[in-house]
């Protein structure tokens, strides 16, 4: 966090022009202590094949010939990372084992000669397993790309088919069959892998299997667990894309001298200051009171001079009024009849107004307004009273909502 907060500050700076230094310039890098972007699913992917050899610990092996009991073992993979340090991977393991029994079962060799008094065993384990996955070394050193060795350690179950040497009647050996003997595993173990290249690596996988084996002691019980110690030598095969990407960061050079930075901070703190006084004194000053305007007509009809008689044009501009206040019923509105004082007299006038005012009341109650919705009125006034020159403003009658 406090790397990148000193990252953004350095940015700002830079990008603000306080620091001019053409021989310096911001540098970006992906920063690995930051953390890790994550892949897509279709990323980091793997394959691997390794061979190896085992030794059997079971009750009784111990008095058979350690030289003898060393075989050949198998393991093909595929697995995915989902991260540098957390990863999963599936396959198919095989085991061939050699150990002693005490009684007749499972993979005894009866046609070979017999040790300490105990029959000789061999038969192979065959099936799935499956592991998770710990990189320690991303783990506890930090992610690099270019690392050439890493330490992971992993834990797993499987499950395993027998396959056993089978006997006629002559005690004869025949074939491996399957023994129809399921063993469950416990498994742990370590891989040190070496990268000799982006696409591949070597590795020696250790290993530790707990196995749920079958009774091979005298009085014994069934099922008694025996352990198989192996290790591998294998190769891996990594799908793109191989890396993970880390976020990336600003790097700027450090300022030669940061006077001038300092003193540019001093003085927009002053501004700052400044600024807040100013905004302080505007709230504090008497906000001025604004009388509203009147609410505009809903319509106004224009007469020429010395008429009252609405033409077409008007009888569609009043319809149009009358479909608003009947969709507003709750609404009232005042109806008014204006003329102009600049001609004619006071009494023509006054007739002017009312019988303009009538003309639009007329309408309106054809169109199916209710009576009780307005009021028909006059106004001995100037509509506009903006001059002489404006007179045919003056000439008119307006609908309006009612106050």
């Amino acid at each position: 966090m406090k790397k990148s907060l000193i990252a953004l500050a350095c940015a700002l700076f830079m990008g603000q022009g306080m620091v001019a230094q053409s021989s310096q310039e911001v540098t970006y890098v992906e920063d690995h202590s930051q953390g890790y972007l994550f892949n897509q699913f279709k990323d980091n992917w793997f394959v691997t094949g390794e061979g190896g050899i085992g030794i059997f610990f079971s009750p009784n092996d111990s008095y058979r010939d350690w030289k003898d009991r060393w075989e050949p073992s198998a393991s093909l993979y595929v697995g995915k990372w989902f991260s540098p340090i957390i990863g999963l991977r599936a396959g198919v393991n095989w085991l061939k084992v050699k150990g002693l029994s005490d009684v007749t079962g499972v993979g005894n060799l009866y046609d070979e000669p017999m040790v300490e008094g105990k029959y000789k065993q061999k038969f192979v384990h065959i099936g799935p397993v499956f592991d998770a996955m710990v990189n320690v070394t991303n783990w506890w050193c930090g992610y690099h790309p270019g690392r050439k060795y890493n330490f992971t350690v992993y834990g797993g179950v499987g499950c395993y088919w027998t396959l056993a040497r089978q006997y006629d009647a002559n005690n004869n050996s025949t074939s491996y069959k399957d023994a129809k003997d399921r063993i469950l595993a416990a498994r742990a173990g370590i891989i040190n892998s070496f990268n000799v290249s982006k696409q591949v690596q070597l590795s020696l996988d250790v290993r530790f299997t707990a196995l749920d084996n079958h009774r091979d002691e005298k009085g014994g019980d069934w099922n008694k667990t025996s352990y198989d110690l192996q290790a591998y030598l294998g190769v891996t095969y990594l799908f793109k894309k191989r890396e993970w990407n880390a976020p990336i960061i600003p790097v700027c050079p450090e300022p030669e001298n940061c006077d001038a930075l300092r003193a540019r901070l001093q003085a927009a703190d002053a501004r700052i200051a400044d600024l807040e006084a100013q905004l302080q004194a505007c709230l504090d000053r008497p906000t001025e009171v604004v009388e509203a305007a009147p609410a505009a007509p809903l319509a106004t009809i224009y007469f020429p001079i010395n008429v009252s008689k609405l033409t077409k044009e008007d009888v569609r501009v009043v319809q149009a009024c009358a479909e608003v206040m009947k969709a507003n019923p709750d609404t009232k509105y005042v109806v008014t009849g204006w003329a102009d004082n600049y001609t004619g007299n006071d009494r023509i006038n006054v007739n002017l107004r009312k019988n303009r005012a009538a003309s639009v009341e007329k309408q309106l109650l054809k169109s199916g307004v209710p009576a009780a919705q307005f009021e028909t009125t006059i106004n001995n006034g100037n509509l506009v009273d903006m001059g002489e020159k404006f007179v045919a403003l003056d000439r008119a009658t307006t609908i309006q909502v009612a106050e």
